[in-house]
């Protein structure tokens, strides 16, 4: 990222999640219609997503790290790989992408350019889901980062194709695809009132993925070793 200045960076990651919404929200209204058949449906919903994602994280990581979610720059910003204020611009570019990528597909399928979901999406067992959803989101970041850096953007596309199947929410696992969700009252949406549950269990999941991950890499194991060895 240091080779690419912050109003650079801004504009990939606005750019990012406005092409991951319009893909989010499109593919489903897509899928909702050409058929009537709910599992059907959501695959075509899932497919569309995953394979954005590892173009999206591709072509524009090198710019900005492609985080296109609040919860992962959260993330970095607690890890101090950004500011406090790089943070707060990178969501609002996150979030402003978010409502530019529903208003995008809509304007692609002559609907509303914004209209408020009336789907219901609430409850425990939803936000234990979207907790998890960004767990595993975080946590895959991370250890991909660790381990085998250039297989990212393959590895995050893959886990949410899979989280999409196996957690009750569909995987959401991002506080500004949320918001932007919101404003869609189509296959995606979800009811702006349901949008507090969701991103605060997004955002707890994402910092107990941080806190796990830390653990189980041994990054506070180095960070100690680093100083010791700094002292005189």
């Amino acid at each position: 990222m240091s080779d690419f200045d912050l109003p650079r960076r801004l504009a990939a990651e606005a750019l990012g999640t406005a092409l991951l919404v319009a893909t989010v929200v499109g593919s489903g209204i897509m899928a909702e219609t050409l058929t009537k058949d709910g599992a059907l449906a959501l695959l075509g919903n899932t497919l569309p997503t995953g394979a954005i994602l590892v173009v999206l994280i591709t072509i524009l990581g090198p710019i900005s790290g492609a985080h296109f979610n609040p919860a992962v720059s959260l993330v970095f910003a607690i890890r101090r790989e950004l500011t406090p204020r790089e943070a707060l611009l990178y969501i609002a570019a996150q979030i402003a992408g978010g409502i530019a990528g529903t208003m995008l597909a809509h304007a692609m399928f002559a609907l509303p350019l914004l209209d408020a979901s009336l789907k219901m999406r609430t409850g425990g067992a939803q936000w234990l889901a979207e907790a998890v959803a960004a767990f595993g989101l975080v946590a895959t970041i991370l250890a991909g980062i660790r381990f085998n850096r250039a297989a990212v953007p393959w590895l995050v596309g893959l886990y949410i194709t899979a989280a999409y199947w196996f957690t009750a929410s569909t995987s959401f696992a991002n506080p500004a695809v949320a918001i932007a969700r919101s404003l869609t009252n189509t296959f995606s949406g979800i009811r702006p009132t349901d949008l507090p549950g969701f991103i605060a269990a997004e955002t707890c999941g994402a910092i107990i993925a941080l806190i796990f991950m830390g653990w189980l890499l041994c990054e506070s194991d180095k960070a100690r070793a680093v100083l010791k060895e700094a002292q005189p």
